[in-house]
């Protein structure tokens, strides 16, 4: 596999290692890859405009208001154009406006703005890679699908040692071919996925929920776009961006879900991730109104509809159907009751019990259970377990 026929938009920002960044661009070249570059303020305090145009052959471009390009809309045109959007050296500053959504300068507008992959290499001072604030900013990045490589451990400029090391260029580079040349298994094949809670209305302000953030779900329609499938994405309301490469259909209750998953067939994967409200209420016209010393209105629940099962049984079927069950106790117990109970060829089920942070937080454990038996996965990252997951769902396929 190589790289010929791909280009990349590099963004150089400020940063002593800023000069790794020519080398980058002689590897990329190398490997039949056109770049063009981006040259922050910072960026230009270490490398110059004239070293980056020699090694791209092309106009390195620095100023969001150049009358030339932006006739054209030139920001707009350089974030589509790239097959890839890479910051290296990423520096503090310019990772706290990505996670912030600031456009001040070209360089952060175009991020802004691109709808392609983004990979950061970051690059500071220790104490400035564990500061808090990069801390949370790093987590926003990584929930936004942004990849990361680097930073490496190591003695710095500032001779203090631990991490914050630029990663080495032959480093990004194979993180680059990784996105860029990563296999395509499931190629062809139509996934559908569904994710974040539903909102079952009691009143126009009121409405029945539960704690899902949705992030497991969506990692997992980013995982699977990742390894070439087309993904369909139900979801319910959540607070998170949608995976690259995606469809998006948003919904609120579980009736809507259904509705669009059944729109969405046929499909050679269908996964269950949304936590589904099992229950609604015939919702009010007007808002209920609390009135002293009466008792508080009684609200007639009834069964929302089974989305797992009914997709599980459709015709045509998807090959490969996949549920959820989160748990509070006997965990594998009930997962592997409902497998059996709604038809589906896979449960990933997980505790989600007080203390585990499970449910809303950044990291899973989950049980596997197929026919072949019960697979128990250690905690990891949600979008680690995802990527598990993908590679298992393509192996179906194979």
């Amino acid at each position: 596999m190589s790289l010929a026929g791909k280009r990349i938009l590099l963004i150089v920002s400020g940063g002593i290692a800023a000069y790794k960044s020519l080398e980058l661009v002689r590897l990329l070249r190398r490997s039949g890859c056109a770049v063009s570059a981006v040259l922050t303020a910072g960026g230009a305090h270490f490398v110059t405009p004239l070293s980056l145009q020699a090694l791209t052959e092309e106009k390195v471009h620095a100023d969001l208001f150049s009358l030339t390009d932006e006739s054209e809309m030139g920001h707009i045109q350089l974030s589509r154009a790239a097959d890839l959007v890479v910051v290296a050296p990423a520096s503090a500053d310019i990772l706290a406006k990505m996670a912030h959504g600031l456009a001040s300068d070209l360089a952060t507008t175009l991020l802004l703005a691109t709808d392609k992959r983004v990979l950061v290499a970051p690059a500071m001072n220790v104490r400035m890679w564990e500061h808090a604030a990069t801390v949370a900013n790093m987590q926003t990045l990584r929930d936004r699908h942004v990849a990361v490589v680097g930073p490496d451990e190591g003695v710095m400029a500032c001779n203090e040692f631990g991490f914050g090391r630029l990663a080495e260029p032959a480093a990004i580079l194979a993180a680059i071919e990784s996105l860029l040349l990563a296999p395509t298994p499931l190629a062809g094949r139509h996934a559908l996925v569904t994710s974040g809670p539903t909102h079952e209305p009691i009143d126009p302000v009121r409405y029945i929920a539960n704690r899902s953030s949705g992030r497991q779900g969506h990692a997992i329609a980013g995982a699977l776009a990742a390894l070439g499938a087309r993904v369909t994405l139900v979801s319910g309301p959540v607070a998170i961006p949608t995976p690259p490469g995606v469809d998006l259909v948003a919904v609120e209750t579980a009736a809507d879900m259904l509705a669009a998953c059944t729109q969405a067939l046929p499909a050679d994967i269908a996964v269950f991730a949304a936590a589904v409200a099992d229950w609604r209420t015939e919702a009010a016209g007007l808002k209920l109104k609390k009135t002293p010393g009466a008792a508080p209105p009684a609200l007639a629940l009834v069964l929302n509809p089974d989305i797992l099962a009914t997709i599980a049984h459709a015709t045509p079927r998807p090959r490969l159907v996949v549920g959820f069950a989160a748990e509070t106790h006997d965990v594998i117990a009930h997962a592997t009751a409902k497998r059996l109970r709604k038809g589906c060829d896979w449960i990933v089920a997980n505790d989600v019990g007080e203390g585990t942070n499970i449910m809303g937080g950044a990291e899973n454990e989950v049980h596997l259970i197929t026919e072949f038996g019960i697979e128990n996965w250690p905690r990891l990252a949600k979008a680690d377990v995802a990527a598990r997951l993908a590679h298992r769902m393509a192996e179906v396929f194979a």
